[in-house]
């Protein structure tokens, strides 16, 4: 029985041996999986609508992204205003990354202190950024978070740059700099 074990596994070493050839490639168990076939994005295929490049399936979600249930529209921004409020508790509050974001995003055009005095409008390249403290925007967290989302007026929507924990925390910074403002 030992030889016969013995006999086996000297095949098999034979067998692996002899198949390596380092002058040709080797044989593919799975060409499809190594040579698949290519096809033009807005080519011709194989679906019934006969083009390559197809839409997600309806109702699904990015990996990774969150949905915002409050629409891009002055009555969202107002409900967003009346009713929504920042997820984060006061020990995950970080105003020194809150501030990093800021000067980031933010800062060019909003000014370092929420003035309203970034480069961009001293250099007179955009005009109209209201301070922070102004009293007829009355802006809290709810509106800031909206605003950041989708933009508004000449600003346009950072929701692709900012996560939705960064925004939060830009938010927080930003009712920092206002209640500064307001000493």
């Amino acid at each position: 029985m030992k030889s016969l074990i013995k006999i086996l596994v000297l095949a098999v070493i034979l067998v692996a041996v002899s198949c390596k050839k380092d002058t040709a490639p080797n044989y593919q168990f799975m060409p499809n999986m190594y040579e698949s076939a290519g096809y033009e994005t807005y080519g011709e295929a194989a679906f019934k609508d006969g083009v390559e490049a197809q839409l997600p399936a309806e109702g699904s979600i990015a990996r990774g992204f969150i949905p915002f249930d409050i629409e891009n529209s002055t009555e969202g921004y107002m409900l967003a205003k009346e009713t929504l409020k920042s997820p984060l508790d006061s020990t995950s509050v970080d105003l020194e990354r809150g501030k990093a974001l800021y000067d980031i995003y933010c800062g060019i055009c909003h000014g370092n202190k929420g003035d309203g005095q970034g480069n961009l409008v001293k250099r007179e390249k955009i005009l109209g950024i209201p301070s922070y403290d102004d009293a007829g925007r009355a802006i809290n967290e709810g509106s800031i978070y909206h605003t950041i989302y989708y933009g508004k007026n000449a600003m346009g929507s950072y929701a692709n740059q900012l996560k939705e924990e960064e925004r939060w925390q830009v938010v927080s910074y930003v009712l920092e700099l206002k209640a500064n403002l307001e000493k």
